[in-house]
């Protein structure tokens, strides 16, 4: 009788999360222990702008904003609710949190003291890589320097305080969300880790010896697109040159700190809002580019919602991409075996090219002076505004190809997208309730011992000292993430970050002489060139969509004015009477389109040149563009309007017909 062979050792599988937060403190926390109960491993936190920011959710840039892209944390009474009955002891937490990083964290540490947890537990990560943010999500705060500063104290602390916390999370995704190829995702990304560690080392915060661990402890969240042998590739390259960084740039001799270790979620850019259901495709064949190979495989994953193009995903629809990791992981032979690329010649040769390329990028922006520097300098931004125009030409043009988009258009209705409560949507009480809590928690604190910890935190900014221990003294204090915000900003100022649109038109823009013709004809008949201002109202930093739109209208011949992002309703109806624009187009990804929308047409009334025609473009559903129309707005796009071409068409001809009211 032969033994039965024993079954195939099996790799532990990735940590599962997904993205999630909205509304309120409370609903958010049902939302993380649902999703616990169905086989969820780690957290992922997704906070609303104004938490993001470093606004409390009664500031004027709040208003619209709260609770719509995550979950409003004004306080440690609301990080309380959103962690009760969740042992933050044996929880893996990851928050996508960046500007006010040192805040949130102090809060989560606070509420982790209240539970009685002991800190040397804590396992997580923040995502805190600010460059990326002054490149693509836009929820910056102050200057570059001051905000590498309190990287740094987060960094120092977490190593003392935090000892499985990641305190770091370089962000290649949002680079590629912003347009990046992959060659710019690795070059740009690793030159925002090198900007961190030589911050770090400079600094002196962490003592020499120690500095192995600290590199250790540099984490990464990327994105996984389509190209899914490329992406494959990519993540195998990211992994070899981290690995050739950390040992020649910083001598580390431990393999176990040269580790490229990274969460990932695959690519929502792609999904698109024409037959949303091909979403699931796209998102599995995504995760299988990030989990085959591993020796590239990701430590966490979170996917996207197949309807995410469309609105807030629901519990269910979060529920099938869930499912999605666990049939991979639980059902498959995958995590029985070794790395099943090694030894593939075209594997080998692809990322081969790819490390040359982004080597050669990557010493570009090391010559301009570093990630910082190039940031300042505008050269990152430039690079993936003309990357991302690249991407949707091609689109347009027909040479890359979108299923459901610009090939194969012909459909069935889809069952799974239509009816009511296809998506989830923040009711406007939502607001309300959370700014009455808000006031609730100012009134019934100490607020001596609020201004006593606000006063410290400043010192310890201003003096360098490290902000973290005040940080979390301010948050056990009872200080609102407002307060906290108002406090830096005193001390390190604000920040704009260049936008990356250019004044002069590009000459070879193919497909718009003709469109460039009616701009000249409409411009005479105006008596000067046509203007057309582009505004992002609000909090919302996604700024790629209202970029494309700055950059075609400016190739189109229009003066273009855009003055990047968050700018209140007041702030983009003055400039338009400044400028004497001839129409106004809004971008706004967040949700908030229908209040700030209405308070801009509003201001435009009261000043007197509600005659400017405005046109809406962003994340809107039918109802809501409706309403937008009902209160003036002469057009609104949502994501399935991807021909630019098109759009400035439809603008000149608004335009034009106001000329002609006028006339007659």
């Amino acid at each position: 009788m032969t033994d039965t062979p024993a079954p195939p050792e099996r790799d532990r599988p990735w940590i599962f999360r997904t993205y999630a937060g909205h509304s309120t403190a409370a609903e958010s926390n049902r939302l993380y222990r649902g999703n616990l109960a169905k086989g969820q491993t780690g957290l992922s936190i997704a906070f609303d702008l104004p938490t993001q920011t470093g606004y409390d959710s009664d500031h004027e840039l709040s208003r619209g904003e709260v609770g719509k892209v995550g979950v409003p944390i004004s306080h440690l009474g609301d990080m309380k609710a959103l962690v009760d009955g969740i042992p933050l002891e044996r929880m893996n937490t990851s928050m996508t949190i960046n500007a006010t990083a040192a805040w949130l964290l102090a809060l989560y540490v606070a509420a982790a003291d209240a539970q009685g947890a002991d800190r040397a537990k804590l396992t997580g990560t923040t995502q805190n890589d600010i460059i990326k943010e002054y490149l693509s999500r836009g929820t910056y705060v102050f200057p570059p320097a001051p905000s590498m500063r309190l990287t740094t104290d987060m960094i120092a602390w977490t190593c003392r305080e935090l000892p499985k916390w990641n305190p770091v999370n370089v962000c290649s995704y949002h680079l590629q969300e912003a347009g990046a190829t992959p060659v710019q995702e690795l070059a740009f990304a690793l030159a925002n880790a090198i900007a961190i560690l030589d911050s770090v080392r400079a600094s002196g915060a962490i003592p020499e010896e120690q500095f192995p661990e600290a590199v250790g402890r540099i984490s990464f969240f990327v994105n996984a697109g389509i190209r899914f042998v490329t992406e494959i590739c990519k993540m195998r390259a990211f992994t070899e040159l981290w690995d050739e960084i950390t040992a020649e740039r910083y001598g580390i001799e431990d393999a176990r700190y040269r580790r490229f270790r990274y969460g990932v979620q695959v690519n929502s850019l792609g999904l698109t809002e024409q037959q949303p259901e091909n979403n699931v495709s796209r998102i599995l064949l995504e995760m299988l580019a990030v989990t085959l190979s591993k020796g590239a495989r990701a430590r966490a994953v979170q996917l996207p919602a197949w309807n995410e193009a469309l609105g807030l995903p629901r519990p269910w629809d979060q529920q099938w991409s869930l499912r999605m990791q666990q049939i991979l992981a639980y059902e498959t032979d995958l995590l029985e075996y070794g790395d099943v690329f090694e030894g593939s010649t075209v594997i080998g040769a692809k990322v081969a090219e790819l490390k040359a390329a982004a080597r050669e990028e990557l010493q570009s922006v090391l010559d301009i002076g570093g990630a910082v520097e190039a940031v300042e300098s505008g050269y990152m931004k430039q690079a993936l505004v003309a990357s991302n125009t690249e991407r949707l030409e091609e689109i347009e043009r027909g040479e890359r190809t979108v299923i459901g988009v610009n090939a194969f258009t012909e459909s069935e209705p889809s069952p799974l997208s239509t009816g009511t409560g296809a998506i989830l949507t923040v009711p406007e009480w939502v607001e309300r309730d959370q700014i009455e809590r808000l006031n609730a928690w100012r009134s019934e604190r100490d607020r001596m011992a609020v201004d006593a910890a606000l006063d410290e935190l400043k010192r310890a900014a201003s003096e360098g000292r490290n902000v973290m221990d005040a940080s979390v003294a301010c948050a056990k204090a009872g200080v609102t993430t407002g307060e906290w915000g108002w406090a830096l900003r005193g001390v390190f100022g604000e920040f704009r970050a260049p936008t990356g649109v250019g004044r002069a038109a590009r000459n070879d823009t193919e497909g718009l002489d003709e469109i460039r013709a009616e701009v000249d004809r409409v411009s005479k008949r105006l008596g000067r060139r046509l203007s057309f201002l582009v505004g992002k109202p609000g909090l919302d930093g996604h700024s790629n969509g209202a970029e494309q739109i700055a950059v075609r209208a400016r190739d189109a011949g229009m003066d273009v004015v855009y003055d990047g992002i968050r700018l209140t309703p007041a702030e983009i109806v003055a400039a338009a009477k400044a400028g004497r624009v001839h129409a106004i187009g809004l971008s706004i990804l967040s949700g908030s389109h229908v209040p700030l929308v209405t308070e801009v047409m509003q201001r435009l009334q009261k000043e007197g040149i509600d005659d400017v025609p405005v046109v809406v473009g962003g994340i809107i559903p039918e109802d809501d563009a409706e309403t937008l129309k009902a209160s003036g707005v002469m057009a609104v796009y949502t994501p399935k309007d991807f021909r630019l071409n098109d759009i400035m068409g439809e603008i000149v001809r608004i335009v034009e017909e106001g000329i002609e009211r006028e006339v007659a």
